[in-house]
């Protein structure tokens, strides 16, 4: 069955978007972009992987440098967020809106384990020069 915000498409994330799911994404970047009909200059968090970002409120933004642990934003690249879906009163009504907590430590990703290194290559038994049989087609 059709929904009715696929009707209105946007450049960037809505409540919506998230399907009531608390999704956990890595911040890219942040971009300073003109922003509604009004062309407002706002910031808006991009995460890796993904197309569309967040536009941000002082909210938002007050609590990615608070689990960033920086009021700078190019230093909030690499940052795991988990973004989730609720109501805040805007203009005398209530209106769905993405906000950001930090991810839980039972959600946490282990760091990837060591690789081992790559083992050296001896050189063939012909005096260092190649030969048709090492050439692989």
């Amino acid at each position: 069955m059709p929904n009715i915000n696929d009707a209105f498409p946007s450049a960037y994330l809505k409540a919506s978007d998230i399907q009531g799911a608390t999704p956990i994404v890595t911040i890219d970047h942040v971009a300073f972009e003109a922003v509604g009909r009004e062309r407002l200059m706002k910031a808006v968090v991009y995460f890796k992987g993904k197309d569309k970002g967040v536009v941000l409120n002082k909210t938002n933004a007050t609590k990615i440098a608070q689990i960033a642990g920086s009021q700078q934003t190019e230093d909030w690249t690499g940052t795991r967020i988990m973004l989730y879906a609720t109501e805040t009163e805007f203009g005398g009504e209530t209106v769905e809106c993405i906000r950001i907590k930090p991810v839980p430590a039972n959600r946490q990703v282990a760091a990837p384990a060591p690789q081992p290194a790559p083992q050296p290559v001896s050189e063939p038994e012909t005096g260092g020069m190649v030969t048709d049989d090492d050439i692989p087609f």
